[in-house]
């Protein structure tokens, strides 16, 4: 009888455990999704409109966040933006075009955010042109862009799956 008033005793006077404190779970589960967003985002794929068919490669690098001139079968784009049609290019007698050159320097003047500033200042070009595209065509915009300060020209492609 005595062992059982005394246990009897010990078991009010000692401390229950109520649950588990989620604070510091919640916390963590937090850190990660933000870690998760932003690192989501860090690697670009470049979406081809459908007028432009691009060229198969095997490529091992990622492509850098950069300038991106589209040369089309109608248009040639600098981001995005229309500035001069292809036959006009195709026509053109000059190594240098005139229109490349007032969107690029408009690009570096009207810097918004943090993606365009380090696409600009990077100094490098992508180069989407489409397979029916004379290399004529493409040497002009390429020298263009040199001619600019744009030293790095990457000409992209559809990557293939490694053959080994």
């Amino acid at each position: 009888m005595r062992n059982s008033r005394r246990i009897k005793r010990m078991g009010r006077n000692r401390k229950k455990v109520t649950g588990l404190n989620l604070t510091s779970l919640m916390d963590v589960f937090t850190i990660l999704v933000f870690f998760l967003l932003a690192n989501s985002s860090s690697s670009e794929v470049l979406t081809t409109p459908k007028q432009i068919k691009l060229p198969d490669s095997v490529v091992e690098a990622k492509p850098r966040e950069t300038v991106v001139v589209m040369v089309g079968p109608e248009e040639v784009l600098v981001q995005g933006e229309v500035v001069i049609g292809t036959a006009e290019l195709l026509a053109s007698e000059q190594e240098t075009i005139g229109a490349i050159t007032e969107r690029l320097e408009r690009l570096e003047r009207n810097v918004i955010g943090i993606s365009t500033k380090a696409a600009v200042e990077a100094k490098e070009i992508t180069l989407l042109a489409d397979r029916s595209i004379p290399f004529s065509a493409l040497k002009k915009v390429m020298s263009t862009c040199t001619h600019f300060g744009y030293g790095r020209i990457s000409l992209a492609v559809i990557q293939k799956a490694t053959q080994g």
